[in-house]
């Protein structure tokens, strides 16, 4: 698969812009604020179907205009794939597959693998276990379309759960509080499940991406659950279902539900060691960076065609091993990478300048 145009307008920085990169490898030069990342959060948008950034919608709308347009047209290997997203600013998104409106917004995560590199990527070991709950969750996503409808279901359930819990908070009628557990039990084994199958795809791959970029020793998942769940096999909708109804005077109490995926940790640990607290900062980006070598490389297993790679400013945080290895992916598919250096990137593919919002 790959990005055979992109169309933006309005978007960012670029009032217009048509950018036709090439199959392989492109190498997007300029300055600091040129544009060049904006350009790899719009062909990520198109698949991802969300900021790579994790901004809202309405900071993609240029300053000044009501709505943002991106467009693009994939090759894949069931064909042509175009994809357009109008982004206004205030309102709802409009998303277009070939001219139609998905019936699924997962039907294009299914057709659009996308894998973006970025320098933030350091806090999904630095940081609170949100960003890593995210991350296998959009790995699911990709490699299995349910997964999507499930975080979905899981979502819209416990948004419904919590709004009673504030609304009502003691007084919450329980016959109403059995349906909602039910639901966030039900739908909440599955996120798990599909979590737990992302982690056993990942087992074999995050070990290989760990040394791929320099590193000896192992590195592993260590997924904790404050519901009972563990990812040897543990958990599901019945014992959620259990300890919803034993916490729900503290949930009834602080108006708020307690347990579920929504408060897993799922943590990694370097030869046993905590990469979050015992890891060095170095460590710390060596494992962020495997975890999307990781993600690439099992994309590319289980998918019928290569993800769409994007590196934005990667290797300037890198030393050369690590470089080297981050290289090795560079002849799989296509890629676009962003550098502010003309001779950071050795990598052979065509350049592109990117000045003044144009680029050449």
């Amino acid at each position: 698969m790959y990005l055979s145009w992109l169309e933006l307008t309005d978007t960012r920085c670029y009032e217009k812009l048509r950018f036709e990169p090439d199959a392989g490898v492109n190498i997007l030069v300029g300055n600091n604020g040129a544009g060049k990342t904006s350009i790899l959060e719009a062909a990520a948008y198109l698949g991802l179907l969300k900021s790579f950034r994790g901004t809202p919608d309405d900071a993609i709308v240029r300053s000044g205009a009501e709505q943002a347009v991106i467009r693009g047209e994939f090759a894949t290997p069931s064909g042509i794939t175009r994809v357009e997203v109008v982004l206004p600013r205030p309102g709802r998104r409009r998303i277009l597959v070939n001219g139609k409106r998905p019936q699924r917004n997962r039907d294009v995560l299914a057709q659009i693998p996308v894998v973006a590199f970025q320098p933030d990527d350091l806090d999904l070991v630095k940081r609170g276990p949100g960003l890593r709950r995210g991350y296998l969750d959009d790995l699911a996503a990709q490699l299995w379309p349910q997964a999507g409808a499930d975080q979905q279901d899981y979502e819209r359930a416990l948004r419904q759960r919590n709004t009673l819990l504030k609304q009502a908070g003691r007084h919450a009628d329980p016959v109403t509080l059995d349906v909602w557990d039910d639901r966030v039990a039900t739908a909440g084994a599955a996120v798990f499940d599909h979590r737990r199958r992302v982690i056993a795809t990942l087992d074999a791959a995050l070990g290989e991406a760990y040394r791929l970029v320099g590193e000896r020793g192992g590195l592993t998942w260590d997924y904790s659950a404050n519901w009972g769940a563990s990812i040897g096999g543990g958990g599901g909708a019945d014992r959620l279902r259990d300890v919803l109804l034993e916490r729900r005077h503290r949930d009834q109490e602080q108006r708020t539900t307690s347990a579920g995926p929504h408060r897993d940790d799922p943590g990694l640990v370097i030869d046993g060691r905590s990469a979050r607290t015992m890891a060095s900062q170095g460590e710390q980006r060596t494992v962020a960076l495997a975890l999307r070598v990781a993600a690439y490389r099992v994309l590319s297993q289980h998918r019928p065609s290569m993800p769409l790679l994007l590196l934005d400013d990667v290797f300037s945080e890198l030393d050369p091993a690590h470089a080297a290895g981050v290289m090795t992916l560079l002849d799989a598919g296509q890629v676009l990478v962003t550098s502010a250096r003309e001779d950071e990137v050795s990598a052979t593919g065509r350049r592109w300048n990117v000045d003044q919002r144009t680029v050449t």
